[in-house]
């Protein structure tokens, strides 16, 4: 693997330290980052005390069997898996089968190959539920620049997410 998640360390650092102090938990479902955003958190010391458990969701089945997600959003002529209401989905679904008071969604195409006109490679939707709050949505188009790339900036907007979930008042 060629993602280099070391320029992360120090904001993985500081969420971990944020919401260690303020008693948060975190979920994370995933999917094109292959449980990279919960790898990046876990090899922070102490984030046992705010990791709950993460979800690696690659295939539609896991999606629906791990998370909840309606089979309706990933069949044919629904949204599919990459798509705004699936990354809400897997967020709210992290959330209900978690502890977590907050919980991370990615999904999105890395490449080089799977897509589209409608959906390129380097898109990805993101999604931050809260147990008390209203889902968060993020579409960011990152373009071609390979997987590894793709994969690393979903990671870092993630994080991003979690961020300002976790600093919310």
């Amino acid at each position: 693997m060629t993602t280099d998640l070391a320029p992360l360390e120090a904001d993985a650092k500081a969420l971990i330290e944020s919401c260690s102090a303020r008693g948060i938990l975190i979920a994370t479902a995933e999917s094109c980052t292959g449980g990279l955003v919960c790898g990046l958190l876990t090899d922070i010391a102490g984030s046992s005390e705010v990791i709950d458990r993460g979800f690696v969701t690659y295939s539609n089945a896991a999606k629906t069997d791990l998370l909840g997600v309606s089979p309706d959003l990933l069949a044919p002529g629904g949204p599919g898996a990459v798509s705004e209401e699936t990354a809400r989905a897997m967020a709210e679904g992290a959330i209900r089968s978690s502890r977590a008071d907050i919980a991370v969604a990615v999904t999105g195409i890395a490449g080089p190959s799977g897509g589209t006109a409608e959906k390129p490679v380097g898109l990805v939707h993101f999604a931050v539920a809260n147990a008390d709050g209203p889902t968060q949505h993020r579409k960011r188009e990152f373009g071609d620049i390979g997987r590894s790339a793709v994969r690393l900036a979903s990671v870092r907007e993630a994080l991003d997410m979690l961020k300002a979930a976790a600093t919310k008042d």
